[in-house]
């Protein structure tokens, strides 16, 4: 073998070892890492169909999961109050696309009654209501149970008390009208207006649905490999089956993972680390939430991150 042969052999062995050295620096160290963000707005959820005032509720949209809603009137009550209790129930089922229903047990609305006398100043309280427990979400506050307490009878032809405590425990605040049911000073006169009716029915007419959705995404590539960290949240009204997230580098999918069921109001976050990317420049990644069940708005359902400027 000549010396232009050996030359030859050693040059074809430096240039294949430089290049898979190359290559092996290109997929194996951390080369100009790139951050990505988001182009999608977080959150992009729905909103109620008509403006409900702060002030009606103690919190904004409060409501129960379901317009179907169970209650059960305890044997502590007379058979006045009893019949008050079912009057007003009725009265905001003909008013409203609410319908409540008894149960002996796991009721969501839980009706007491005391012949204890309370006073408030020069007043004596009727009766008291309100949520018990609640969920915090970006969009509602989900009453999981209410109480209502009966003090004395209602001496009105109509039960305004039974009515005024049922409201409270539906989420409404008193009312600065005196002529209002929800007025804080009981009177017979006071009436149940447009106005309540009206903001229950555009709660309620937001189906009672999961709803899970992105609370924050966050992506970087160092060579070849993709890095992911996202938060999502049940931001709905009922809990979330099981689902799955997909990844995309460019509308390739690089990556599906399971998620397991997500309750209302709860949120998980998943961590991805060094996803291969085969693709030799990304310029978009997609991280989509495939759920095969309904959800109050699914265009939160998929997040697009854009190359840092």
């Amino acid at each position: 073998m000549g010396w232009k042969s050996v030359l030859g052999s050693f040059l074809l062995f430096i240039l294949i070892f430089g290049t898979l050295g190359m290559v092996f620096v290109y997929f194996f160290f951390p080369l100009n890492p790139i951050d990505f963000v988001s182009s999608t707005p977080l959150n992009s959820n729905f909103s109620l169909n008509s403006s409900i005032p702060a002030e009606m509720q103690f919190y904004n949209n409060m409501r129960y999961a379901d317009s179907q809603i169970s209650y059960k009137i305890d044997e502590s009550c007379n058979l006045k109050r009893k019949d008050d209790m079912t009057r007003a129930f009725e009265m905001l089922r003909e008013k409203t696309i609410l319908s409540f229903y008894p149960v002996s047990n796991d009721e969501k609305i839980s009706i007491n009654c005391s012949d204890e006398v309370v006073v408030n100043k020069k007043y004596f309280i009727a009766g008291e209501g309100g949520p018990t427990e609640i969920i915090r979400t970006p969009n509602f506050d989900i009453i999981l149970k209410g109480k209502i307490l009966l003090l004395s009878d209602s001496k009105c032809e109509k039960p305004n008390v039974a009515l005024h405590e049922l409201l409270h425990a539906l989420g409404f605040d008193h009312s600065r009208n005196r002529y209002n049911i929800l007025y804080n000073i009981s009177d017979c006169k006071q009436i149940l207006g447009e106005d309540i009716p009206a903001a229950i029915n555009a709660l309620y007419l937001i189906p009672s649905k999961a709803d899970l959705a992105f609370n924050d995404v966050k992506a970087n590539m160092h060579s070849r490999y993709l890095d992911i960290n996202t938060t999502i949240q049940n931001q709905g009204l009922k809990d979330a089956p099981a689902s799955k997230i997909i990844i995309y580098a460019d509308n390739k999918k690089v990556k599906e993972q399971s998620l397991e069921e997500i309750k209302v109001g709860y949120e998980i976050t998943m961590m991805f680390q060094n996803i291969l990317i085969s693709q030799l420049n990304v310029e978009e990644i997609t991280v989509e939430i495939e759920a095969s069940f309904d959800e109050i708005e699914k265009n939160n359902n998929k997040i697009k991150l854009k190359i840092k400027e």
